[in-house]
């Protein structure tokens, strides 16, 4: 087992492997965090925090684009790489540290079948969201269910569940279950709101969906 210590930023997110994220930083010890991730060429972590407690898994995050502000504060753009498991947290910096081992799928890849349900899905529920996406968006993806995964209305312990899962296929397995779930929750939420609109009461009528 190979460990190798990281910053730490705990933020309430999930980062997936490949997916981009703007961040605006602001507090003095994630500005010092940056910049020593900036000048030592170097990634941080990412890891779920909420209700006072750091989750175990994280993802790597990359600094591609810092943008200076002029009241001190940045704005970042960072890429997720690889998901990691913290074995042991420091505190002797202004941000924490931790010594991480990297994980590593097992095998078991998604079949075809699930691979086409899933984009199926995916595209529709776009689709319901007014976006018009394109079939080859999902081509090269690698693996496929952490690009559906980041927008598919997951909530926080869903999202959790997927980065900790091990197999592509049972990520892909989560993610089909929750779309057909949530797709008609959707639908409905959208009829009502038409519905609404219509007889003219209301400009605006967001309902929430329950995921």
């Amino acid at each position: 087992m190979q460990l190798n210590k990281l910053p730490i930023f705990p933020l309430q997110v999930v980062l997936y492997p490949g997916e981009v994220l703007p961040l605006h930083i602001f507090e003095d010890r994630y500005l010092e965090l940056v910049s020593d991730c900036v000048a030592q060429e170097i990634p941080f972590g990412i890891v779920l925090f909420r209700e006072g407690k750091l989750e175990q898994m994280g993802c790597t995050a990359r600094i591609s684009k810092v943008e200076e502000l002029e009241d001190g504060k940045r704005d970042i753009v960072v890429t997720g790489e690889r998901r990691f498991r913290v074995s042991k947290l420091y505190r002797s910096r202004a941000y924490q540290t931790a010594d991480i081992e990297m994980v590593q799928d097992t095998p078991g890849s998604a079949d075809l079948n699930m691979i086409e349900r899933v984009i199926a899905q995916h595209i529709k529920l776009l689709e319901l969201a007014g976006r018009t996406p394109a079939p080859t968006m999902y081509q090269e993806r690698d693996p496929l269910s952490f690009f559906i995964a980041h927008n598919s209305g997951l909530s926080l312990d869903q999202k959790q569940e997927v980065l900790e899962l091990q197999t592509e296929s049972s990520r892909i397995g989560l993610l089909i279950d929750h779309l057909e779930q949530f797709i008609p929750a959707v639908e409905q939420a959208e009829s009502i709101r038409l519905k609404i609109k219509s007889n003219g009461h209301f400009k605006d009528f967001p309902p929430e969906v329950d995921k």
